[in-house]
């Protein structure tokens, strides 16, 4: 265990305040409805659902859609969150992986061609770490076959693209409200469709789903307190050197519980846009200096725009320099995302055989993530750049001319 300052990979703080209103909200069933109606008026959706956990939610969604086709195949990238293939799996449908481009961390469109037929239910079009996908390429490939666009935005609530915001572009899309995502209240999740038929679909399975339980609601709060006293730099190395809290690590498990979203956890949410918006600023910024101090340029999409990145993507040079900094700069929340392509995690082996996926599995071996949200000092920013510029192989063939070679 390592003692002293430690800084989280993602953090979306709660104050004082955000846990006073969460526990008023105890007693106020009117908190689920007024952030239902804020989150309808800030994204333009004609209907929105709430839900226990972003798994939730896409849960829900792929019920909604397999009862409106009869159709089984789900689409999805081979490097993405692992809640995915578990909420698919636990629908009762079938995962078909399409490779990604390490460039964009978006689909290999040329494949996702050749794979849709049929019987693809829907395309999950995701925006990982909030860099957005083609959406619109993905569209044209749906309304070829019928097939329904599901934007997944877990990492992206409140990023636009062209004016537009993310998870309002498809025909149904999700947040996620976890932690370290682009607002949190601990878990939860948000899913936003404007069209009727989908509402309706989704409404079904809604309105089967029960509170969350006393005992689940008493563990939300104590959850709540320990994420706003622990996110502090100064303390967190205390779960973060805790190996059976499970700190950072990413698992398959496709049973989980599934409830509406709670009264505190609404009540948490009280501040939801001003805390995002100061969050985005925030996440903005540290994505410029991390930019400029790697000299990165444009060629890639995934630095092509300027984004508030949930954290930011860089490459390292080998899997061994990937492994040697993550362990050697993980108080500096240098960070490791998914540790393994989704066609080689072994729950899911047995679906995919000998598939093979190399641009997702380039991806989940060389990529590290640096962390952009408000806790992080100008000096972790100088720090961080400073240690990783001979791991970064990020910092070659992307970057743009410094100024001591022009």
């Amino acid at each position: 265990m390592r003692i002293g300052r430690t800084i989280p990979p993602a953090a979306a703080p709660v104050t004082v305040r955000d846990l006073f209103r969460g526990t008023s909200g105890l007693f106020h069933d009117g908190y689920l409805g007024k952030f239902e109606n804020e989150i309808r008026r800030y994204f333009g959706s004609s209907f929105v659902f709430l839900t226990s956990s972003g798994k939730t939610a896409l849960v829900l969604i792929l019920q909604g859609l397999s009862s409106l086709r009869a159709r089984k195949k789900v689409l999805i990238p081979a490097y993405t969150c692992y809640s995915v293939p578990s909420a698919i799996v636990k629908s009762g449908l079938e995962i078909v992986l399409c490779d990604v481009n390490p460039d964009t961390l978006d689909f290999d469109y040329d494949q996702l061609e050749r794979l849709v037929d049929d019987k693809t239910l829907c395309i999950v079009s995701t925006h990982l770490l909030g860099i957005p996908s083609d959406v619109e390429r993905t569209r044209r490939i749906c309304g070829e076959k019928g097939i329904f666009l599901l934007e997944d935005a877990a990492q992206a609530m409140g990023v636009e693209n062209a004016g537009r915001k993310l998870g309002t572009l498809g025909d149904v899309g999700f947040f996620s409200l976890g932690r370290g995502k682009n607002i949190s209240c601990g878990s939860g999740g948000i899913i936003l469709t404007s069209s009727v038929e989908i509402a309706e679909s989704i409404r079904k399975f809604h309105s089967e789903l029960n509170r969350e339980p006393a005992r689940k609601c008493a563990r939300s709060v104590v959850e709540a307190f320990f994420m706003k006293v622990f996110l502090n730099p100064f303390l967190y190395w205390i779960p973060y050197g805790l190996p059976f809290l499970h700190i950072g690590e990413t698992r398959f498990n496709s049973v989980f519980p599934e409830y509406r979203l709670s009264n505190f956890k609404a009540g948490l949410l009280r501040s939801w846009r001003e805390r995002m918006e100061q969050y985005s600023r925030c996440r903005k910024l540290n994505g410029r200096y991390y930019k400029e101090a790697f000299a990165l340029g444009k060629e890639k999409k995934i630095y092509s725009l300027d984004l508030p990145y949930l954290r930011f993507p860089v490459y390292a040079n080998d899997p061994n320099g990937k492994s040697r900094a993550c362990a050697l700069y993980g108080n500096l929340g240098v960070s490791s995302m998914y540790p393994d392509s989704l066609n080689r995690i072994e729950p899911l082996r047995e679906y995919f055989g000998r598939f093979e996926c190399p641009g997702a599995e380039r991806v989940a071996s060389t990529l590290m993530t640096l962390p952009t949200h408000m806790i992080v000092r100008e000096r972790d920013r100088d720090r961080i750049c400073e240690v990783l510029e001979p791991y970064c192989g990020t910092c070659e063939g992307d970057r743009a001319p410094s100024q001591a070679s022009r």
